[in-house]
């Protein structure tokens, strides 16, 4: 049932925007990228499938630039053919293989690409085109700049975010302030805890949803707001034992315990429900939840359920930023760009491939893509706003902060976020059992970790070893140390 509405959704969508891309093609005809008289040009980009780049850029830049054929390059068979590979070590290969002209990049992808000299740098386009770079998000091209070691290498024309959705009407009714910007993860709770716990599960009001009540998560969560990590890249120490994922557990733990947070239930979809009851089933849409931490994509689901349900569903409501560190108050680790797109620096083809991402960040193409919201935003702040005036600001106003609570992680054995997972929800749920504090349960989650992390450390390095001893060079260098 789910997949059926998925697909009438999807299909919607895709008319709707091979519509909107052919009404500004028409209406862009002849001027500028469009003219007629330029030089054919070719050009190849990596992407998911070839369906998927139509869907998203080809139809409109086809439209907008005929003299440019673009052959798509599919990686999908990197993304579903791991086999218990390294992605990103097959994803390099298929680059190397296939030389595409142009890169889709994750942001990791991008800084390791950049300073290995493996993309083209675009200030040269930029200066030469007088690209406008100033209506992109606030700190976007700052931190792109800042990856790519001081140039931008890369642009991307998408992002997602999430922010505090809150209900005026239930503040309203309990008499209680609104939530404000950049609140600490303290206030947001303590706001939460000002709504009445009482009541049963069915009639009770909560004062928020943040997706979980699971303690390890929501730790997670609090202590990626403060900067902090989960293992030093440098020396691959695993660092949880300290005060600082003590006060973020704490925090998280007192917020469990206020019993203020809605407890989410995924298990019951019953048989032949409708997509009306299926969007009212989100707390915050049905009224339930007072404030509501969650993703871009709610904005559309609300506004469905509106239109099929509006007797049912939420009405008066407004955003506000997510939680933020107070000593850091102007970033968010939570924002996410999406594909990053380079030139590869073996292209033959380097103006073509600075046409199509030039294109693909206009004014232009964030006005058709803006059109048609499918839970990410535009990079062009212009083309972000609500026609009710809600202060959809709240997902960009704080800027990109560059660096998360998995920093290095990519680096680890690929079992390394499953074992934390799994040895953090161990320990956190010997916390709620009140057998052991958090510092106890942070200082064994320490243990575990850096023994197993360790262990498969070595276990990596002896492979390795016995890989290249299988090697003339190998064999030999193993034969000069048993002769010493």
């Amino acid at each position: 049932m789910k997949k059926r509405m998925l697909g009438k959704r999807l299909t919607g969508w895709l008319i709707l925007t091979l519509v909107l891309s052919l009404i500004v093609a028409s209406c862009s005809s002849g001027s500028g990228s469009g003219n007629k008289d330029a030089e054919p040009a070719s050009v190849s980009i990596m992407y998911w499938s070839e369906m998927g780049f139509n869907q998203d850029f080809g139809i409109a830049f086809y439209a907008t630039h005929p003299h440019i054929d673009v052959q798509v390059i599919d990686s999908s068979s990197v993304l579903f053919n791991q086999d218990g590979g390294d992605y990103n070590e097959m994803m390099d290969e298929f680059i190397r293989e296939k030389q595409p002209d142009i890169l889709m990049l994750s942001q990791e992808q991008y800084e390791k690409y950049a300073a290995e000299g493996r993309i083209v740098s675009l200030e040269s386009f930029v200066t030469r085109d007088k690209f406008d770079l100033e209506g992109m998000i606030p700190g976007v091209v700052d931190l792109l700049r800042e990856k790519g070691g001081g140039e931008l290498y890369g642009l991307s024309p998408t992002f997602t975010s999430r922010a505090i959705y809150y209900n005026k009407d239930l503040f309203d009714r309990f008499g209680i302030e609104y939530p404000t910007d950049r609140m600490s993860w303290e206030d947001l709770f303590n706001l939460a805890a000002r709504f009445p716990t009482d009541g049963s599960d069915e009639d009770r009001i909560y004062g928020l949803s943040i997706g979980t009540t699971d303690l390890h998560q929501i730790g997670q969560q609090i202590g990626g707001t403060m900067g902090l990590r989960l293992v030093n890249p440098a020396d691959k120490r695993v660092s949880l034992d300290t005060d600082s994922w003590v006060r973020a557990y704490e925090i998280a733990l007192n917020a469990i315990r206020s019993g203020t947070l809605y407890q989410e239930d995924y298990s019951d979809f019953p048989s032949g429900m409708s997509y009306q009851d299926f969007l009212l089933r989100d707390p915050f849409i049905a009224g339930k939840v007072a404030m509501s931490l969650n993703h871009s994509y709610l904005l559309e689901q609300i506004r469905e359920a509106a239109n099929s349900s509006p007797d049912r569903a939420v009405k008066n409501w407004d955003i506000v930023t997510l939680p933020v560190d107070p000593a850091n108050p102007d970033f968010s680790y939570e924002f996410s760009l999406g594909n990053i797109y380079a030139i590869n620096a073996e292209s033959p083809n380097r103006e073509a491939a600075w046409e199509f991402i030039r294109y693909i960040h206009s004014d232009d193409y964030a006005r058709v893509k803006s059109k048609s919201f499918n839970g990410q935003f535009p990079i062009r702040t212009k083309y972000i706003e609500d026609k009710e005036g809600r202060n959809l600001s709240a997902f960009y106003a704080l800027k990109p902060s560059g660096h998360t609570l998995y920093d290095g992680i990519a680096d680890l054995p690929g079992n390394f976020y499953m074992q934390y997972f799994t040895i953090g929800t161990e320990e956190m749920q010997a916390v709620l059992n009140e057998e052991k504090t958090v510092r106890e349960a942070l200082a064994s989650m320490q243990t575990r970790l850096q023994a197993a992390l360790d262990e498969e450390l070595a276990k990596q390095k002896n492979e390795s070893g016995a890989d290249s001893n299988q090697d003339p060079a190998g064999a030999a260098d193993e034969g000069a140390s048993a002769a010493e």
